[in-house]
């Protein structure tokens, strides 16, 4: 098996679209906001997000009769790394995206982030490495179980 991609099933796609490619600043690789379907570079030469009508999806999995999930806890987010948290949080702050919470070091977790939404709710985490001398202590313990 090889990784394709992380495909986000969507109502509103053109509105998602023109987020991750405007607001986000990522660039397509296929499709436009009117194809119903697209694909996302997340890295050069990688292609790793991809965009779907939802309505599309349901029939070839045998659940169009089901309602899309509202209210309830995320079961999966998208992860992007970036150089700098700060840096990327004001640049996209800027064009007009809302986060959710403010940049953060969590030094249990090796890293910086900060946390957003897309306009249909997908969890969007946004994350750099923090200095060794940053992390916690156990999580320096715990990785050296992975060297």
């Amino acid at each position: 098996m090889r990784f394709n991609n992380v495909r986000l099933l969507v109502r509103d796609f053109a509105k998602c679209f023109k987020f991750y490619s405007e607001q986000l600043g990522l660039e397509p690789s296929w499709g436009d906001e009117n194809s119903g379907y697209a694909n996302f570079k997340v890295a050069d030469g990688i292609e790793g997000l991809a965009l779907f009508v939802s309505d599309w999806m349901a029939p070839s999995v045998g659940n169009a009769d089901k309602e899309l999930p509202v209210g309830f806890r995320e079961k999966s987010l998208v992860a992007f790394s970036v150089d700098n948290v700060d840096d990327t949080y004001a640049a996209l702050k800027a064009r007009g995206v809302v986060f959710i919470n403010e940049p953060v070091d969590m030094p249990d977790w090796g890293m910086r982030m900060v946390h957003l939404r897309d306009p249909e709710d997908n969890l969007i985490e946004l994350s750099s490495p923090l200095a060794p001398e940053q992390c916690s202590e156990e999580l320096i313990e715990e990785s050296k179980k992975y060297e």
